[in-house]
């Protein structure tokens, strides 16, 4: 009867890491260059104490979410300061802390201050430091990155580059998600940092947006099995809650 009972519990304990992940997937349904995260998998721990020695609890050790780079619907929007990033480019940004983290939104524009910047308000890095561009000129980028800025008011001006911006190929590098939404390499524990670009070309498509790859009708199908065991769990801790009130009933008879 132990065994059952930790046996059910377990399991329904383990799947609120998937619950919690699959709901926040929904959640950014319409969120810009939103990637999908598999939580890491669980490991069975041996619960020390009082009771039988039947007693393990499945548990996810360091709970992150490894980021799943599959591209998403990509719409070509026309706008200069729209970005979307090619196979699995993925782009650095500087984080509150003052270190490098990862993204894929490509909706940008241009702060007060001359900085670009994301649409959440990340400082988009450059090349070994934060990318500015003069104000009022107009902004254009090239597939590679590199971003060239043109006066409006001189006719004559030919777009000049102003800097490169951080693209990293991230197939061959394992990135997680971090607190603030930002990607960075496994293991980092949150420090952040810059990593060797992969194999492929890291490159982007100006003037579109890539939307959110994650599906919705896969989320949903995937919450409702995940709600129905947890209901199956919880009725077999009930039902062994029944026969042990029998079982005692029936020791107290003899």
């Amino acid at each position: 009867m132990d065994r059952l009972i930790f046996t059910a519990l377990g399991a329904a304990s383990s799947q609120q890491f998937n619950r919690v992940q699959l709901t926040n997937d929904l959640a950014n349904l319409s969120t810009t260059g939103y990637k999908r995260a598999t939580m890491t998998t669980t490991q069975s721990v041996y619960l020390d104490g009082p009771g039988m020695p039947t007693r393990f609890q499945p548990i996810v050790s360091t709970g992150v979410a490894r980021v799943r780079l599959e591209s998403g619907p990509v719409t070509y929007t026309g706008n200069a300061m729209d970005i979307a990033l090619n196979d699995q480019t993925v782009l650095g940004v500087q984080t509150q802390d003052g270190t490098v983290a990862f993204t894929r939104r490509g909706d940008l524009r241009v702060s007060a201050t001359g900085l670009l910047v994301t649409g959440a308000g990340d400082v988009v890095m450059g090349e070994g430091a934060p990318m500015t561009v003069p104000q009022g000129f107009l902004i254009d980028m090239s597939p590679d990155g590199t971003v060239y800025a043109m006066n409006p008011e001189d006719e004559a001006a030919e777009p000049v580059a102003v800097g490169n911006l951080m693209l990293r190929d991230a197939s061959a590098t394992q990135l997680v998600r971090r607190a603030d939404g930002l990607y960075e390499v496994e293991g980092s524990g949150g420090q952040g940092g810059d990593f060797p670009s992969g194999p492929l070309p890291a490159s982007l498509s100006p003037g579109s947006l890539e939307g959110s790859n994650v599906n919705p009708v896969e989320i949903m199908v995937s919450l409702l099995d995940l709600y129905r065991s947890f209901e199956m769990q919880m009725k077999m801790i009930k039902n062994s809650e029944e026969i042990d009130k029998d079982g005692t009933a029936m020791i107290g008879l003899r």
